[in-house]
């Protein structure tokens, strides 16, 4: 019995992690449960999975709840009461689902305390990668991706030599406009650009792939998690997203993880490596049924976020906080309606060049530049 502590559950990502519990009780049970606001959603998977410890996000969200728990589970909130769910001494796994930069401390922790990380929030590795995988290593601590592209080159790597990896290759969908040219851009909605063709996922991480910022993003992750330059780090649009991503070789082979969209399956494999269970709530993939796969280059006229990410990857240290916070922003304005979809990647462009990078810098200078970043796009748009 693996027992989880799962940070964003009432997310996207934390809900499926939970739906993969459901299906396997004898494999999984969560021992800590940590959410936002959403009590609505949260009171009945608390009442069904019974978590010893609950973390919301503040002490008003605490008090509104609180009269529904059992005296057993004990109810914290804040960043302090994120940690504690993530140290939780009952669990052996944190998975952190949570949305934004948020989630490094409590990933950090939990580190310290020799638990395994499955990891779905990428903030983490693009804000503070040399802190979390120095952390790591020191701490003898597996950190699992749970992304669908990170998970595909990881499994693609499985009893393979590692330094004969020339090249990793992140697929992507091109998002809710990639049949759109950047001219037809202008005036597109809200509504428009959370309308993804192929994933159900939420309105941040929506928008990220309809401006690619999300693979600019993963790039920087999967540069931390396989160690791997960023001229080796590629990206290719397949629209089916039926490749989820490739791993080439030195002798030019490519291999591949494929499967229909399901982030099921990357989460499962998160917490059942490097043993595999059945999985019933995903379809079979029967390739004569899809036809035809198609990949395209990335045109980075057309993403310019893809562009901007690799810049602040290159550019290290502080620079790819900078990205993400700015990101953070800019995309929380356009969902509340104050700026135009294409304004987006001119304030993190804006941002960046309004940076100056610090090299090496330490958690105290990564939330300082995060939170000056922060004020500072907050202020451009205001």
């Amino acid at each position: 019995m693996k027992k989880i502590s799962l940070l964003g559950a009432t997310g996207s990502v934390g809900l499926q992690t939970l739906d993969v519990i459901r299906e396997h009780p004898d494999q999984f049970s969560a021992v800590a449960l940590a959410f936002g606001e959403n009590i609505d959603i949260a009171l009945p998977l608390i009442q069904e999975f019974h978590p010893k410890l609950v973390a919301v996000k503040n002490k008003t969200v605490a008090e509104q709840i609180r009269p529904a728990l059992t005296k057993e589970i004990r109810l914290v909130y804040g960043v302090e009461g994120m940690i504690e769910a993530a140290v939780i001494p009952e669990s052996d796994i944190l998975v952190n689902a949570v949305l934004g930069s948020i989630g490094l401390e409590p990933t950090l922790a939990a580190i310290e305390a020799g638990k395994t990380i499955g990891l779905a929030n990428k903030e983490t590795l693009v804000t503070a990668g040399h802190l979390v995988m120095k952390k790591a290593k020191e701490f003898g601590v597996s950190i699992l991706p749970v992304d669908s592209e990170h998970s595909a080159i990881f499994q693609s790597m499985q009893g393979q030599d590692r330094s004969a990896i020339s090249r990793l290759i992140l697929t992507a969908s091109g998002g809710s406009f990639r049949d759109k040219k950047r001219e037809e851009l202008e005036g597109v909605t809200i509504n428009d650009a959370l309308n993804h063709p192929n994933w159900s996922m939420g309105a941040k991480i929506t928008v990220d792939t309809a401006t690619m910022m999300n693979k600019g993003l993963e790039v920087i992750e999967a540069h931390w998690l396989f160690g791997m330059p960023y001229e080796k780090i590629d990206i290719v649009i397949h629209r089916e997203s039926i490749v989820h991503s490739l791993v080439e070789y030195a002798d030019h082979s490519v291999i591949a993880q494929l499967g229909l969209p399901s982030m099921l399956v990357p989460i499962q494999y998160a917490l059942t490596y490097p043993s595999r269970l059945e999985l019933k709530l995903t379809k079979q993939l029967n390739l004569w049924e899809i036809g035809t796969l198609h990949f395209q280059k990335v045109d980075t006229q057309r993403y310019p976020s893809v562009s901007l990410a690799y810049h602040a990857g290159k550019a290290g240290g502080s620079m790819p906080t900078v990205l993400n916070a700015a990101n953070e922003i800019a995309v929380q304005a356009f969902l509340s309606g104050k700026i135009a979809f294409l304004d987006i990647e001119r304030f993190v462009e804006t941002a960046l060049e309004h940076h100056q990078v610090v090299q090496m810098p330490d958690l105290e200078t990564i939330e300082a530049v995060d939170r000056e970043t922060r004020a500072f796009v907050m202020n451009k748009i205001n």
